[in-house]
């Protein structure tokens, strides 16, 4: 089977106009220079050499539409021989809302990128003002409307537990999300970096950042709530990296924060059942889902009366499970 990677090449703060409240994406990427032509074609003769995959350059860190011009180009004709030969199978960029118009689409096409993913982060409007985003969940939906119509993926990325944000808030993001038709989605709960406005204001007193265990139960509501609507969700939590590390100073950061709202997802199922006993299918692959960090999930049932017998069945997805 032909697995699908990205080639990530990451362009570190670089095009926004403003400084959101979280924003330090030098420590998010843990890059400190800006990519050049010969950087992309290394990277991508790099993930060639394994045959194996099918790969798709991504360039992600910074507002890729709202870069200079001349440079932005530069990186897209570096990238597209190998998309018109095939191969890649296309490129992957990240923008923001309020820098996507019909020309900027025109001249992405022209140099074969397939995805366009936006960082709306909350489509609630007074989340967006206090978080100084500098952009109108109205930009989110009218970027969204001629990406798709353009013919591009859409993919569409959201933050939880910003300053001002509620849990119900995120659920009606997630539902505005839905209704737009996005393809895919991340789901990054809110990590509070050093020399950020985040943190003034956590040092204030002014903001109570949420903490790993209710960030991984509201996480969880959204990737089912994704799910159900067929949605696919490509990324939750921020990617592990020694810049988030050292410069982490509250919220919800964890090495293994995927893991967890996975985890999470599975107690849940199980316990829409009655406590009793229980067989539960699942891929040999998501046993330490099944179990939780820890054996986390299985002392929990276990507690609650639950008596769980695993077995294993190939048949079912890596996030699926099945009860008897």
């Amino acid at each position: 089977m032909i697995k699908k990677s990205n080639i990530s090449i990451f362009v570190p703060h670089l095009g926004c106009p403003n400084q959101c409240s979280f924003c330090d994406q030098r420590a998010i990427t843990g890059k400190q220079k800006a990519p050049d032509c010969d950087d992309v074609k290394q990277a991508i003769e790099t993930a060639l050499k394994s045959k194996n995959y099918k790969c798709e350059l991504a360039f992600f860190g910074g507002s890729f539409t709202a870069i200079e011009r001349s440079y932005m180009e530069s990186l897209l004709k570096s990238a597209y021989p190998y998309v018109k030969s095939g191969e890649i199978s296309g490129i992957r960029i990240s923008t923001r809302p309020d820098c996507i118009d019909e020309e900027i689409l025109s001249t992405l096409k022209s140099f074969g990128v397939t995805s366009i993913e936006l960082g709306a982060q909350s489509m609630n409007n007074r989340v967006l003002e206090l978080n100084r985003r500098g952009h109108t969940a109205q930009d989110v939906c009218k970027a969204s409307k001629i990406i798709k119509e353009a013919g591009f993926e859409l993919g569409l990325q959201m933050m939880t537990g910003l300053y001002g944000d509620t849990y119900e808030n995120a659920l009606l993001t997630a539902t505005s999300f839905i209704e737009i038709g996005c393809k895919t989605v991340r789901i990054y709960p809110t990590v509070v970096l050093k020399n950020t406005y985040l943190e003034s204001l956590m040092l204030s007193g002014d903001f109570k950042p949420w903490g790993v265990e209710e960030s991984v139960e509201l996480c969880a509501e959204l990737y089912e709530m994704f799910e159900y609507a067929g949605i696919k969700v490509i990324r939750v939590g921020l990617h592990s990296s020694s810049g988030v590390k050292e410069n982490a100073v509250g919220g919800a950061y964890h090495e293994a924060f995927g893991e967890l709202v996975q985890s999470k997802i599975f107690l849940n199922k199980i316990l829409k059942y009655q406590p009793g006993n229980y067989t539960v299918w699942i891929n040999k692959k998501s046993l330490s889902k099944l179990n939780g960090q820890k054996k986390q999930n299985l002392k929990a049932l276990s507690e609650m009366g639950y008596v769980i017998k695993t077995e294993f069945s190939e048949e079912l997805k890596p996030n699926e499970l099945r009860i008897n």
